[in-house]
């Protein structure tokens, strides 16, 4: 099934109040008090153990709804904050700083096809929103035709010179196989893809709740300005 657009605004994230729909279905409908928003019903069922996000309008930040299996119990038992990583410094950095912000998580490569439009509009993004909540996170990789090369000053060099990329960046790490960064486990084991728990390629995206819950996952080809609508 063709992976649908990005769905809620920030604030889709950030405050959940439960709506009935159907004796079927639940959505999750989430918004901040500062902000009025209006919320659309949404079109798509939700399976066992999924989600559905409820559409709702926002100063140019959609998220429109797709619903996806938890595959693993153990996982939704986690947060996001129950993970130590390390920062693109070599610092040691508890996830747990950013309860309460909604995270975009992403593994970033320096030489893809698809880093200058992704880092672009991730900057982009980011300027825009990181005041009202939003925080990405850039995991480099370089299992994917070894496009991330460099060392971890090179790749920081890289983000931040060219793409002014103010968003933290972390460790290089292992995304699949024996030596998966134990994040991305999390991550791959609370929103299957396609390709079950695989990640398909660099410039994939998980969307994590104020929570700390994934609610959503964007393959490759969905870019941030997909997941923004104007």
């Amino acid at each position: 099934m063709a992976s649908m657009p990005f769905s809620a605004s920030l604030h889709a994230c950030l405050q959940p109040k439960m709506i009935p729909t159907s004796p079927k279905w639940t959505s999750i409908a989430l918004s901040i008090p500062s902000i009025k928003t209006s919320f659309r019903s949404s079109k798509s069922a939700i399976s066992q153990h999924g989600f559905s996000l409820q559409s709702s309008t926002f100063p140019g930040f959609l998220l429109n709804s797709r619903s996806f299996s938890v595959n693993a119990r153990a996982a939704t038992e986690k947060t996001i904050y129950d993970f130590n990583v390390k920062d693109i410094d070599g610092k040691d950095v508890s996830l747990s700083k950013f309860k309460g912000k909604v995270l975009l998580i992403v593994n970033v490569a320096s030489k893809c096809g698809l880093t200058t439009g992704n880092y672009s509009e991730l900057s982009h993004i980011y300027e825009k929103y990181k005041t009202q909540g939003l925080e990405i996170l850039a995991f480099p990789c370089n299992q994917f035709g070894g496009q991330e090369p460099g060392s971890n000053p090179e790749i920081k060099q890289f983000a931040c010179t060219r793409f002014k990329a103010e968003f933290p960046i972390f460790d290089k790490v292992d995304v699949n196989g024996p030596s998966t960064a134990p994040v991305y486990q999390f991550l791959k084991s609370s929103a299957g893809g396609f390709l079950g728990d695989l990640i398909k390629w660099n410039f994939e995206k998980f969307l994590v709740d104020k929570n700390g819950k994934v609610v959503e996952r964007y393959p490759p080809t969905t870019s941030p300005f997909q997941i923004e609508r104007i």
